[in-house]
């Protein structure tokens, strides 16, 4: 297990508009003035927010997916980010963990943000999907997860080192992210990556990013508010492997299963 560099891209992003957003963030991406492993972007980082799924969604292996593919392998890194796909009849807010050799898997959200309607519009996933990286054991949520705990709960193994975070999280409702992207790293002995966007949405919500690192002991390593930031962090293992072997809590946590 080694260092794993992650770099965040907190973003405004343009509403509704692919075509915009896909250039805007390949330009943002050619900033990134160091090697990192791991490039984080927001939710729905090609449109923003959008329920209009019948007109903005995409097939696999279409514009988005390609994009992705193409910045994995000229960036060297795994490229993360969600966006709205279609699968015959069905929509899923649909992250993507892309690979710098174009190999690559998925997670469909699974909490669907019913006070937006997204349960109306699109399907909940129902498996995680943890991903190695450098030695490191990662699993990417999305947005409105955050405030499901059980969801990303560790088992007494602790099957995961780095949990990961997409959103478009509004300002109005910044301070339960940012509490619970810290309880989460707490509770789980887990890093904790979260990457929300900024700017305002075609709907109005203004977004002031608030988008962090978290160590395993609750220390904010990296949070910035209300700003476009392009910022890569390393873990170091070396910090998870001591706390968690001297404040193993997991050792105590409750059995259970999710059905």
């Amino acid at each position: 297990m080694q260092d794993l560099k992650v770099t965040l891209i907190q973003t405004d992003l343009h509403w509704e508009n692919t075509d915009a957003n896909l250039p805007m963030l390949e330009e943002k991406l050619w900033q990134i003035n160091e090697k990192t492993d791991l490039i984080v972007l927001p939710e729905m980082f090609s449109t923003g927010f959008s329920m209009k799924a019948q007109s903005l969604a995409e097939p696999m292996n279409s514009k988005t997916f390609r994009w992705m593919k193409q910045m994995a392998a000229q960036t060297e890194a795994v490229v993360v980010g969600s966006y709205i796909v279609r699968e015959k009849d069905n929509f899923y807010n649909r992250l993507i963990w892309m690979e710098a050799d174009g190999t690559f898997d998925y997670y469909d959200k699974r909490h669907l943000f019913r006070m937006a309607k997204e349960h109306e519009t699109y399907t909940a996933g129902n498996e995680k999907t943890i991903k190695e990286l450098k030695g490191w054991r990662v699993l990417p949520l999305t947005c409105y997860d955050l405030r499901f705990p059980v969801w990303s709960r560790q088992s007494k193994d602790l099957s995961y080192d780095c949990l990961i975070y997409v959103a478009n999280w509004p300002e109005k409702r910044n301070i339960a992210w940012s509490t619970l992207i810290r309880a989460r790293a707490i509770e789980n002995l887990s890093f904790v990556v979260g990457v929300n966007r900024v700017g305002v949405d075609g709907n109005g919500h203004h977004y002031s990013g608030d988008s962090s690192i978290i160590h395993p002991n609750g220390e904010i390593l990296f949070t910035e508010k209300d700003k476009e930031v392009i910022t890569t962090v390393s873990l170091k293992a070396e910090e998870l492997y001591t706390f968690r072997k001297a404040f193993p809590t997991n050792l105590d946590a409750d059995d259970f299963e999710i059905v």
